[in-house]
C-alpha cells in the first residue's frame, strides 16, 4: 500500500509548533516505507509547553467534574468515528495487526475515556466521625496540577489513553511525551482533544529524544507529578530525576505462566500461547516464562508448537494474519541476544527461533517456542518483549514458586490448576501486582488495578479506572469549628 508522508509538529497551548531539531523519519515496520516526518523538541519546548500547561489548569480546576467528564466522553466519541483512520496508523508504525489489533486497541481507548468521565463523577471521598463534637471532618480529592505523561510504542494509543483519560477527568493539565517510535498514533489522539474543544494548553505535545525531551519532562520544577509505562531502567532513570515527586509508574514484567498437572491442558496451552504471541509479545504482562509440571512438560512444550504452527505471520493488513512485525530493531536485537543466551546454555529451539525470511523489513520474527530454560538464562531474569514461549520444568508447588518469584521482575503472572485451593495459594504467593487464575497472564480489564509487586522492579501505583483517577489526584482534609460564637 502506499502512504502520504505526514508532517508532525509539536503542539504547546493552542498552537502547533515546528520543533528546535530536525525532524526524524519514522518508518513503518510493515512496510519499510517512510510514513511520517516528526517533529523533534529540545528542553526549551518541554519548558515552554510546562508553562501553556500552568496556563490551562486554572480553567480545568474551575470546570466541575461534570463538565470535564462531558469533555472525556466527547474524546471517546472522536475516537470511535475516527477508529479506521487511527488504526490503520497504529498498524503502520506498531506493526499489530489492523483488524484483530489496532481496531480493538482504539475501542478500547475510547472505553477509558468513557470510564473516567463516568467514573470523576462518582470519586466519592470521606465524611470521618470527629472525637471532638464541636468539629466536622470531612476529605475531598483535588487535582495535583500539571502531570508529565511518557508513554511507549507497543499500544500507542490506548497505553496514552489510560492517564490522558484521567488526567482530564481529574483536572491536570499534561505535558505529554510519546514514544519516538509511534508519533503518527499521538498526532492522532491529541487532535481527538482538539476537536472535543477541550481547553488550549490541557494537553501538550512535545517529541524528541528520551535523553533531552524526557529527562526535562520528568525533572522540571513546573511538573509536579509523573505517569510513566516504560521499561524497568526508563521507570529507575525518570524515579530519580523526580525524586520528591508523586509517580505513577507501570514498568516491565516477564510475565510467569505456571502449569500444574491437574490443569486443563488445552486451554492451559492456548492461553498460554496467546500471551507469548499477541502484539508480537510486545506486551509487559505477556507470558514470558511458562514452568509446566514434570509430568505435562512434554504435552506443554508439544501444545505449545502446535499453537505457534497456526500463527499466521505477514502484513498487519491481511485479513488471515494473526502477527505482525516486531515494532522496531532494538526489540528485535534483543530476541536474537535472548535466544543466543540460551542455547548457548543449554536451551533447545523447538519452533521457530529466528527472523523471518521473505517479508517486506527484518523486523517480522518467527512465533518460537522454546524448552530446557533455566534461572540463569535471560528469559527468566529479563523482559524479552518478542514473540517467544520460554518453558522451564519443576517438580512442585514450592519449586515453582521459587522459580517463579526467583526474577527480579513482577508484574502479572498466571496460574492453571483445578484445585481452587492450590490457586489460591499459589496467588498469594506469587510475587506479581497481578494474578490471573486458569488465564492468561496478558488478560486485563482496564477498570481494574494494574501494576508492580513492590518487591520487584515493576513499578509503583496503580493504572486502572478509578484507582489512576485517585493517583491522579490528591487527597485534602478540611476540619470545621461548628460552634456558635456570635453570642
Amino acid at each position: 500500500m502506499t502512504t502520504d508522508v505526514r508532517q508532525i509538529p509539536l503542539r504547546i497551548g493552542g498552537a502547533w509548533v515546528d520543533g528546535e531539531r530536525d525532524p526524524l523519519r519514522v518508518v513503518s515496520p510493515a512496510t519499510g516505507d517512510t510514513i511520517a516526518e516528526a517533529g523533534q523538541g529540545t528542553r526549551h519546548d518541554v519548558e515552554r509547553a510546562v508553562d501553556a500547561a500552568w496556563e490551562a489548569q486554572d480553567r480545568l480546576e474551575d470546570m466541575t467534574a461534570f463538565e470535564r467528564a462531558q469533555l472525556a466522553h466527547r474524546v471517546a466519541d472522536l475516537l470511535i468515528e475516527r477508529k479506521e483512520e487511527i488504526a490503520t496508523s497504529i498498524s503502520l508504525e506498531q506493526g499489530k495487526p489492523y483488524a484483530t489489533g489496532a481496531l480493538a486497541e482504539v475501542e478500547v481507548a475510547a472505553e477509558m475515556f468513557r470510564d473516567a468521565a463516568e467514573s470523576i463523577k462518582r470519586l466519592e471521598t470521606s465524611v470521618i466521625p470527629s472525637a471532638d463534637r464541636a468539629k466536622r471532618i470531612m476529605t475531598i480529592r483535588q487535582p495535583r496540577g500539571v502531570y508529565g505523561i511518557i508513554t511507549p510504542w507497543n499500544y500507542p494509543v490506548a497505553i496514552p489513553s489510560e492517564y490522558l483519560s484521567a488526567g482530564l477527568a481529574s483536572g491536570n493539565a499534561m505535558v505529554w511525551k510519546p514514544s519516538e517510535w509511534t508519533p503518527l498514533s499521538s498526532w492522532h489522539l491529541l487532535r481527538c482533544f482538539i476537536d472535543a474543544e477541550v481547553p488550549d494548553g490541557s494537553l501538550n505535545l512535545i517529541l524528541g529524544e528520551p535523553a533531552e525531551v524526557g529527562d526535562e519532562v520528568a525533572g522540571n520544577p513546573g511538573i509536579v507529578a509523573i505517569g510513566l509505562t516504560g521499561s524497568t531502567r526508563t521507570g529507575q532513570i525518570v524515579a530519580q530525576r523526580a525524586a520528591g515527586k508523586p509517580m505513577l509508574l507501570e514498568l516491565g514484567g516477564n510475565g510467569p505462566t505456571i502449569i500444574f498437572d491437574d490443569a486443563d491442558m488445552d486451554h492451559a496451552v492456548r492461553q498460554s500461547a496467546f500471551g507469548s504471541f499477541e502484539n508480537s509479545g510486545q506486551i509487559c504482562d505477556s507470558t514470558e516464562r511458562i514452568l509446566a509440571q514434570y509430568s505435562v512438560y512434554e504435552d506443554v512444550v508439544g501444545g505449545l508448537v502446535e499453537q505457534a504452527q497456526q500463527v499466521r505471520l505477514g502484513s498487519p493488513f491481511e485479513e488471515e494474519t494473526t502477527m505482525g512485525p516486531l515494532t522496531n530493531e532494538p526489540t528485535a536485537s534483543k530476541m536474537d541476544e535472548h535466544l543466543l543466551d540460551a542455547t548457548e546454555k543449554g536451551a533447545r529451539v523447538v519452533y521457530g527461533g529466528a527472523r523471518a525470511e521473505g517479508l517486506p523489513t527484518r523486523l517480522y520474527y518467527q512465533p518460537t517456542v522454546i524448552e530446557g530454560v533455566t534461572s540463569e538464562m535471560s528469559f527468566q531474569t529479563e523482559e524479552t518483549f518478542g514473540p517467544v514461549a520460554p518453558i522451564a520444568v519443576f517438580s512442585d508447588e514450592e519449586e515453582a514458586l521459587r522459580i517463579a518469584n526467583a526474577a527480579p521482575l513482577g508484574l502479572a503472572g498466571s496460574v492453571f490448576t483445578r484445585d481452587m485451593s492450590r490457586a489460591m495459594r499459589v496467588a498469594e504467593r506469587l510475587e506479581t501486582g497481578v494474578v490471573n487464575i486458569n488465564e492468561t497472564s496478558a488478560y486485563w480489564q482496564p477498570h481494574t488495578p494494574f501494576g508492580g509487586f513492590t518487591r520487584k522492579q515493576s513499578g509503583v501505583g496503580r493504572i486502572g479506572g478509578r484507582f489512576t483517577l485517585e493517583e491522579m489526584t490528591q487527597l485534602k482534609l478540611i476540619t470545621m469549628d461548628i460552634v456558635d460564637r456570635s453570642s
